[in-house]
């Protein structure tokens, strides 16, 4: 099978299963060639409390011209972390000359959950993932992270299937494709739900949640799912295997003692 070069664009974490670190291995694991270009570069997972960060703009402004001189090209670009709306303005015009050369372009908005913001988020950073969906083929919010892009309130108790498929709408409006939205409750059910703009089909999927939180299982939802659809795999059957891929790593480690690292993959890949 001919694998898919794809570019990580997110942040790079010292000590935690998270970002570029989680997402690498899955998708080397798939078979897909995998380079990275880290946005910052973190101490450690923020779920221990303190920590340390480097804004790595100045890098990224130098790396761009230097891969345009020698060619080099990727099939798809995966976008995560932002620092800042000046790094989001370099990335984005990246992705939108790579796109006009055929390049699929996959975003994550990577903002908040639980109704709030992670810490460090402004709203400048909401402009910024703006920003970047503007240039999506496929971008993935969760609930909360839908909310803040759209200017929608954010419901503890979940939403109904028209209210998603409006929240879709108006992520399509500002410039993606197709959208999913991750960690979502539809009439009662936590779900993912979908919009695929190759088929004109909004879609749910259901899913049972296990009551243990680790960092990093959005950014394994993230890997698994590019995974499938960059071997030529439906959006819908992908997001499905993403969904079942996590359940089964959160599964084989929701009794380990250190949570705030992540899930140790390299232990785990053959489940997917």
């Amino acid at each position: 099978m001919n694998k898919k070069q794809i570019l990580l664009i997110n942040d790079m974490a010292g000590y935690g299963k998270v970002a570029t670190a989680a997402m690498l291995p899955i998708l080397s694991y798939f078979g897909h060639p995998t380079y990275n270009l880290p946005t910052a570069l973190v101490s450690n997972t923020l779920d221990y409390g303190k920590f340390n960060i480097l804004d790595t703009t100045d890098y990224i402004k130098g790396v761009f011209p230097v891969w345009r001189e020698l060619g080099f090209r990727f099939d798809a670009i995966a976008t995560g972390f932002i620092a800042s709306e000046y790094q989001a303005s370099i990335v984005s015009q990246y992705c939108q000359e790579e796109a006009a050369k055929g390049t699929t372009i996959f975003v994550d908005p990577i903002m908040g959950d639980e109704g709030k913001l992670y810490n460090g988020v402004t709203p400048a950073t909401i402009k910024s993932m703006r920003e970047m969906l503007s240039v999506a083929h496929l971008c993935y919010p969760n609930y909360t992270e839908a909310c803040y892009l759209t200017g929608r309130e954010f419901d503890p108790e979940g939403v109904n299937m028209d209210v998603a498929m409006n929240l879709i709408d108006h992520l399509r409006k500002i410039g993606s494709k197709s959208v999913l939205i991750t960690s979502i409750k539809v009439d009662g059910d936590p779900s993912v739900v979908g919009y695929n703009h190759n088929t004109d089909e909004y879609f749910q999927l259901q899913y049972t949640e296990i009551p243990v939180h680790f960092p990093g299982t959005g950014d394994i939802f993230s890997a698994i799912l590019i995974g499938h659809l960059l071997d030529g795999e439906p959006l819908k059957d992908s997001t499905r295997k993403a969904m079942d891929g996590v359940y089964k790593l959160i599964d084989a480690n929701k009794n380990n003692e250190d949570k705030n690292r992540g899930i140790p993959l390299e232990n785990y890949l053959n489940i997917l």
